[in-house]
C-alpha cells in the first residue's frame, strides 16, 4: 500500500461563472448566473443566497433580486478549462480529465523534478491563477475518492491535502453528502435512519445499509467511507456520450413548451459534438413528470449525427411519443437530451436519420449539406462573437436574422 499521498484532484471554483467574471470585471463580486429560464451555473455570491446549477431562473430570482443572468460562452468555457488540465499535463503524464473543469493527476513519478506532492498542488494553482485568471482548488490525497472530497473541502480557491495517517480522522467528520455517488435522494434516506456524516456511515450495521440502498451501493459506500478505493489514473479516458437537461419547475405537457427546450439541448449537445468531431448513434431523451417519476426514449440510428436541427427533430420525435403513451401526464418538469455510441469522424458528417422518406434530407444531399453549412456558420460566430451572438435553438430552427451576411451566405449556399 502506498504510504504518500500522491493523487491530486484539481476542481475550477464555480467555472462558468468565474470565467463570465473573468470576461466582463464588471461582474466581479456580484451575483451572477449563467442562463436564463435555469440556472446552469451560479457564482459563490450567488450561492450565498441559495442559487445552485438546474434551479429554474423565477425562483432564482426571488432568493435573490439583483440577480445578474448572464449568456454562456461556451467556447470561452472549453478554451480556458483546456488550458488548464494543459497545466496538470507540464507536470505529469498520469492525468484523468473527468469533466470540462476538473482532472485527476498522479504525481508519484515527479517529485524528483517538482518537489513534494503539496508543492506540485501550489504551483499549479499559481500558474492557473497567473496564466488563466482563474481559481483552481486542489486536493492531494492517497486515493481517487479522497482526493476529490478534499477538493471539495478546500473551496472556494484553496488547497487541502490530506495525509495517509490523518485519512479517516478528516473523512469521518465530513457529511455524508460529500462522497461521491451520494446524491440528494440517497442522502434523504440515510437521513432517516440518522446517518448524516461519513463516519456515522461506518458504524451503520450492513445489513442496514443494503436494506435502504441496495447491495452494490451499500458495499461500494462502505468501502469508500473507510478510504478503500483502488481505482488507478486512466489517462487515455474518452467521454462515451453528451448530454443537457433543463429543469422546468411545473409545466404543461405541450409542445409549445416542449420543443423550444428540446433545440436548446440540442443546440448544446450538437456544438459540444462538431467541436471534438464526435457524432453519435444514439439519441435518448428523458421526461420527467410532475410526481417526479420519469420515463426515456430512445432510438439507435445507422450512421452518427452531430447536426442541432437533426437532433432536435429526433428529441421532439421521442418526447412525443412519451407523451402518447402516458396521455394522463400533463405537467413536465424536467427535460434531457443524451447522445451516446460516439464515434470518431474527422469527415463531415451530412445525416438526417428520420424521416428518410424524404430524399431532399438524406445524408450527403444538397439540404443535407445546407444544414451542415448552417451549423458551422453558427460555430464559428459563437467562437468569434461568443455563445450570445446567435440564441439557443438558431441552428434548429434557421439562422437568425442577426447572423452576419457573409456567415448567411456560406450557411445557405447551394452546393
Amino acid at each position: 500500500m502506498e504510504t504518500t499521498a500522491t493523487i491530486l484532484h484539481a476542481d475550477l471554483d464555480a467555472f462558468y461563472a468565474s470565467v463570465e467574471q473573468l470576461l466582463d470585471p464588471s461582474l466581479r463580486g456580484k451575483p451572477i448566473a449563467v442562463g436564463g429560464g435555469v440556472v446552469l451555473a451560479a457564482s459563490y455570491e450567488a450561492r450565498a443566497f441559495g442559487i445552485r446549477g438546474g434551479m429554474p431562473g423565477r425562483r432564482a430570482r426571488e432568493l435573490c433580486p439583483q440577480l445578474i443572468f448572464v449568456g454562456g460562452h461556451f467556447m470561452d468555457y472549453r478554451r480556458l478549462g483546456d488550458a488548464a488540465i494543459k497545466v496538470l499535463d507540464d507536470f505529469t503524464p498520469l492525468v484523468e480529465r473527468i469533466s470540462i473543469d476538473e482532472a485527476f493527476a498522479d504525481v508519484a513519478g515527479c517529485t524528483h523534478l517538482f518537489g513534494p506532492p503539496a508543492e506540485i498542488a501550489r504551483a499549479i494553482r499559481r500558474r492557473v491563477r497567473a496564466e488563466l485568471g482563474l481559481p483552481i482548488s486542489v486536493g492531494v490525497a492517497r486515493t481517487k475518492h479522497l482526493a476529490k472530497i478534499a477538493s471539495q473541502v478546500a473551496k472556494p480557491d484553496g488547497l487541502v491535502v490530506v495525509n495517509p495517517g490523518t485519512e479517516l480522522d478528516f473523512l469521518h467528520d465530513l457529511p455524508v453528502e460529500l462522497m461521491w455517488g451520494v446524491g440528494p435522494v440517497t442522502k434523504a434516506r440515510l437521513a432517516e435512519i440518522g446517518v448524516h456524516t461519513i463516519g456515522q456511515l461506518t458504524k451503520t450495521p450492513g445489513w442496514s445499509l443494503e436494506r435502504l440502498l441496495g447491495p452494490a451501493a451499500s458495499e461500494k459506500l462502505t468501502a469508500l467511507a473507510w478510504n478503500r478505493d483502488p481505482r488507478e489514473i486512466k489517462t487515455h479516458r474518452r467521454a462515451q456520450s453528451a448530454g443537457a437537461q433543463s429543469a422546468l419547475g411545473r409545466k404543461p405537457a405541450e409542445e409549445r413548451v416542449f420543443r423550444p427546450t428540446l433545440r436548446h439541448l440540442a443546440d448544446r449537445i450538437g456544438t459540444r459534438l462538431r467541436a471534438k468531431s464526435r457524432p453519435g448513434r444514439t439519441v435518448t431523451v428523458r421526461v420527467r413528470f410532475a410526481d417526479l417519476h420519469s420515463v426515456s426514449r430512445s432510438v439507435t440510428l445507422d450512421a452518427p449525427i452531430s447536426a442541432s436541427a437533426i437532433l432536435a427533430e429526433i428529441a421532439e420525435e421521442l418526447v412525443r411519443t412519451v407523451l402518447a403513451d402516458h396521455p394522463d401526464e400533463k405537467i413536465i418538469s424536467l427535460l434531457a437530451i443524451s447522445v451516446s455510441h460516439l464515434e470518431k469522424h474527422w469527415d463531415v458528417q451530412l445525416e438526417l436519420p428520420l424521416g428518410l422518406e424524404d430524399e431532399e434530407r438524406r445524408p450527403g444531399t444538397k439540404r443535407g449539406m445546407a444544414r451542415w453549412m448552417a451549423d458551422r456558420a453558427v460555430d464559428m460566430i459563437r467562437d468569434r462573437f461568443g455563445w450570445e451572438a446567435v440564441g439557443y435553438g438558431s441552428v434548429a430552427s434557421g439562422l437568425s436574422r442577426s447572423v452576419p451576411d457573409e456567415f448567411r451566405e456560406l450557411a445557405e449556399k447551394d452546393l
